[in-house]
């Protein structure tokens, strides 16, 4: 069986880079949940980390399209993706309109990559982005988070598929902790942020095999 996970630098955690091809990230403490706590499922498990330092919806299809990554395996596939096109709005200018267009461009994308991915994927689970208004920059980016959290969560409900939230969830544990015990910039986690997503998406991923 292989888990595939999709998304941009969140995901990535330089696993091009590391010597773990994993990366250093969610996906590496992933696989060793499953190596330390199911191992009778984890013999036949196999992680691949497709995550890319800066990707959009838009370039994850174009991937997934091109088929630059294999799916005839039926893999179980996790997908993190978003903040880079909020950054897109937020950080070019953008008009009003044109973001109302980008976000509609967004759900077009989106939903188009979940038909190819659906296609082949033994189960598609889709993750919530989620920003942090620290520092206080991005707290504008916030309403743009929750419209396209909402977009997701719809898609999931059209699909079928999983969908996990994590926007409040770090919030909420960024209030209680400290916002940089979860954060390093606002938009990316901590090792302590890394290993609370990788406790969930395991939670999720081990309901497959019940």
């Amino acid at each position: 069986m292989q888990i595939i996970c999709l998304g941009d630098s969140i995901t990535d955690c330089n696993h091009l880079f590391e010597d773990f091809p994993l990366g250093n990230g969610y996906v590496q403490m992933l696989s060793e949940m499953f190596q330390k706590h199911t191992i009778n499922i984890s013999d036949t498990m196999q992680f691949k980390n497709y995550g890319i330092d800066g990707f959009t919806v838009a370039r994850v299809l174009e991937n997934i399209r091109l088929q630059r990554i294999p799916l005839h395996r039926s893999p179980i596939i996790t997908l993190l993706i978003a903040v880079n096109d909020i950054g897109l709005m937020m950080n070019t200018d953008r008009t009003e309109f044109q973001k109302k267009q980008m976000m509609q461009d967004f759900v077009a994308h989106y939903k188009e990559l979940l038909k190819l991915l659906t296609r082949d994927a033994r189960q598609v689970i889709l993750m919530e982005p989620f920003i942090f208004p620290h520092p206080e920059e991005y707290q504008t980016w916030i309403p743009y988070v929750r419209t396209m959290s909402t977009h997701i969560r719809q898609l999931s409900e059209k699909f079928n598929l999983p969908f996990l939230p994590l926007h409040d969830y770090f919030n909420n544990e960024a209030i209680q902790k400290g916002f940089d015990q979860i954060t390093t910039d606002g938009i990316h986690l901590t090792q302590y942020g890394h290993e609370l997503l990788a406790t969930l998406l395991y939670e999720v991923i081990i309901k497959e095999f019940h």
